[in-house]
């Protein structure tokens, strides 16, 4: 369990080579397929990207649970590309609320570091800056996030090993 209010760390060891996770994560196809997002346009360092959320193709349960949100808009602000390397970005955690108007509201940090260890890949997940969100969202985001995230690191370990 995190016990930090302010950031979720999670990592997993991906048995796949460095190229198939960075293209996992780098295609905005193959992102939204593991994630559950259809995106609009390539991630571009300083370009924002819009999406929806749309069932994951790699677990019926996470898709599931994804189904009562499908349509959901999602913008995400492109912060680092180091190829092989991070894939960060910026963006509303827990942005569910179709009548709440998160553009006012401080983004969170989203990032991905690789490292080629033995048996595979390892990857590390940070996201920061739950501090920063209005104090009556700040305690649900993290929360949701955080669970997200431990689907998400499942996903995208189903994802590389079937592509």
């Amino acid at each position: 369990m995190n016990t930090s209010t302010d950031r979720i760390e999670q990592q997993i060891l991906l048995h796949a080579p460095l190229e198939r996770v960075w293209h996992a994560l780098i295609d905005p196809d193959a992102f939204g397929a593991w994630f559950g997002m259809a995106f609009d346009g390539p991630f571009v360092v300083g370009q924002p990207v819009t999406g929806r959320i749309v069932p994951t193709q790699v677990d019926p349960e996470v898709a599931r649970l994804q189904e009562p949100h499908a349509g959901t808009p999602f913008r995400l602000l492109i912060e680092r590309v180091e190829p092989m390397r991070v894939f960060a970005w910026r963006w509303h955690p827990y942005a569910v609320d179709h009548d709440t108007d998160y553009e006012q509201e401080p983004t969170t940090l989203v990032t991905f570091e690789l490292e080629v260890v033995e048996h595979g890949t390892l990857l590390r997940l940070a996201e920061s800056g739950f501090d920063r969100l209005p104090p009556a969202r700040r305690a649900d985001a993290l929360r949701a996030n955080e669970g997200g995230w431990t689907m998400q690191m499942s996903n995208i370990a189903r994802y590389v090993a079937a592509h």
